[in-house]
């Protein structure tokens, strides 16, 4: 109580200052109040401010931007113009406006490796000076392991968060009408959003929503895994509710029911939100605006979610198509009448007209051809078929621990053949990802039988595939190393993996370089050239941009063997997915309905 009794009286004290100051303008006394600006709250996770210099300092090396900030000193909307960013003296970026408006939730799109993760931590890191009244908080990394529970955690965050607010409200005062400011209201509203009274129940709620049952709760993070320490950061990040708030990948450690939880909840985001996520079905559900990163480095905006973006840019791009003929139609028009002018006087003055029209074009800016990057897919190689049972589970029933009384699962009968395709869905921790290391063979059961045709390949990808890859060797080097009996020559794995959209540098630069896309490209040719007869993917969108996905997508509709999924995305389910099985209380059972209708229900559950 006496922690609740001191903040409220830090925020009553605030708000005498601003009362006072402003009574100065009718010629009251005022109190005289000092202090320097405080830095914004910025890059990922709770950094204190050291971190954050070693962090720019770290990586200047690597990654540089420029640019001019050009919104008003007090404005709530951000605005840079002439932004450019390079990262290992790639351009990604080349002279493009960044225009940030309060209220409004982007979601930013690219191709693997364009940079969207790069600019984030750019954005965050503030390369280009943004005034200090941007709190901007990135969540690209997991909490800290420590000796604290995930409530403790998030609550400790949250009072670092109004002793920063207040300190903010301080310091403005102090300054020459600062009891003007209009940001002031902006920060009173979130102190008192931030009622200390309200910390547990509130931290809690986050928490449950984000799948944590109320025993993990109370676990220390430093006895958590990486994916559950990522949801501690996004509690901690949704608590706090900074005025830039950036989210790279939020959905990869969640599962249907949480991203479903997430998508409610960020509907309501009401200051700045930029999304970087390769669900088009979340993008759909939570922005209000898009922003693309082309292919040729600028940064290009849409109103909308990402479907009425796909429609929009079809139409500008048909429209353009249309224009650019047009306009090469009558330069070419006129070209050919001044090449047969001859030199007949009228005919050279009527000549040399035309050539001002196409001067005068050309000094405007020619219409640009609508280009798009060169497309790729993916493919798995076409497999013998097998004579089902293939892959078939018998009475199974499987424990950690290798006793009965603790089985995650029991008496489970299924089948797998070629040509299955099957989603695997249920809430965090039903055993999803078990389930698929027992079909894998790297769990045994602990009762029952896991029988295997006697031919059968299993090839499996998993959300922690990309860091079993040697980051010190370039992607030729690599596939060389894991398949010398196939081929050593260059320009044979340089078409292989150019067929996954690993083209040019990208092909001979250390894997420690590229993006996490990039990487799972690099893990899917691997995959293909093993040859297997049933695929195990174990949330493979992770890290892939949407033209990606739907090359995956249609590669494992081509595919002549078996599929087993395990995805959050819910769009790659519907393109794919044959059967629905459930994982929940220890069994296996078939879902009657699409992946839709299983969204449907999941929402009529959320409480927010």
């Amino acid at each position: 109580m006496s922690q609740i009794s001191a903040s409220k009286q830090k925020r009553l004290a605030a708000k005498a200052a601003r009362n006072s100051a402003k009574a100065a303008k009718s010629g009251e006394p005022t109190p005289v109040t000092s202090g320097k600006s405080t830095p914004a709250l910025s890059s990922s996770m709770n950094s204190s401010s050291d971190d954050l210099t070693l962090e720019k300092l770290n990586l200047k090396v690597d990654r540089t931007a420029t640019g001019v900030y050009t919104s008003q000193e007090r404005s709530r909307d951000l605005k840079i113009e002439s932004y450019s960013l390079n990262y290992h003296g790639r351009v990604l970026i080349d002279n493009a406006t960044i225009e940030l408006n309060f209220g409004r939730r982007y979601g930013l799109i690219g191709a693997n490796g364009s940079g969207k993760s790069t600019f984030l931590q750019s954005l965050a890191s503030k390369d280009i000076e943004i005034p200090g009244h941007f709190d901007i908080y990135l969540l690209n990394q997991e909490a800290e392991p420590e000796r604290k529970n995930a409530v403790e955690t998030v609550i400790e965050h949250a009072q670092k968060e109004v002793a920063r607010l207040e300190k903010q409200v301080e310091d403005i005062l102090g300054e020459e009408d600062g009891a003007d400011n209009p940001i002031l209201e902006d920060i009173y509203e979130r102190i008192e959003g931030l009622d200390p009274s309200t910390f547990e129940t509130r931290a809690c709620t986050l928490l449950a929503g984000l799948g944590f049952t109320t025993q993990q709760m109370d676990k220390n993070t430093e006895d958590m895994s990486g994916g559950w320490r990522m949801r501690v950061a996004l509690a901690k990040a949704l608590f706090i509710r900074p005025t830039v708030l950036l989210l790279d990948e939020p959905t990869n450690h969640l599962d249907l029911e949480a991203c479903v939880w997430l998508e409610e909840y960020l509907k309501t985001y009401d200051r700045i939100l930029i999304i970087v996520s390769h669900s088009q079905d979340f993008l759909n559900g939570v922005c209000t605006n898009m922003m693309h990163l082309t292919h040729k480095r600028k940064l290009v905006y849409y109103g909308g979610n990402y479907d009425q973006f796909v429609k929009t840019k079809e139409e500008n791009e048909v429209n353009q198509a249309k224009a650019y003929q047009k306009q090469q139609d009558e330069i070419a028009h006129i070209k050919k009448f001044i090449a047969s002018a001859g030199t007949y006087a009228n005919l050279v003055r009527q000549a040399k007209s035309k050539q001002k029209i196409i001067d005068k074009m050309e000094a405007a800016g020619l219409i640009e051809k609508v280009e798009h990057p060169p497309p790729f897919k993916f493919s798995f190689t076409d497999t013998d078929k097998l004579p089902p049972p293939v892959l078939a589970f018998q009475d199974v029933s499987f424990a950690y621990s290798g006793k009965m009384e603790d089985c995650l699962y029991r008496n489970v009968e299924l089948g797998v053949d070629m040509d299955s395709r099957v989603a695997l869905v249920g809430p965090n921790g039903a055993g999803k990802s078990t389930l698929l290391k027992l079909m894998s063979g790297e769990l045994v059961a602990t009762g029952g039988r896991v029988q295997r045709h006697t031919n059968l390949k299993l090839a499996k990808y998993s959300q922690h595939s990309n860091d079993q890859l040697d980051m010190d060797v370039s992607p030729i080097e690599y596939m060389k190393k894991q398949f010398p009996e196939i081929s050593t020559e260059t320009d044979f794995w340089r078409r292989q993996i150019g067929r996954y959209g690993l083209t040019g540098t990208h092909q001979t630069s250390p894997i420690a370089h590229l993006s996490d896309g990039l990487k799972s490209r690099l893990v899917f040719a691997e995959l293909a050239m093993a040859h297997p007869h049933i695929i195990l993917l174990d949330e493979p969108t992770n890290h892939l941009d949407m033209e990606s996905i739907d090359s995956l997508a249609d590669a494992i509709n081509r595919f002549s063997g078996g599929v087993v999924l395990v995805s959050h995305d819910f769009r790659l389910i519907s393109q794919v997915a044959k059967d629905i099985w459930r994982c929940e209380n220890g069994h296996v059972e078939p879902f009657e309905g699409s992946i839709q209708d299983y969204k449907e229900a999941l929402r009529k559950n959320v409480k927010l």
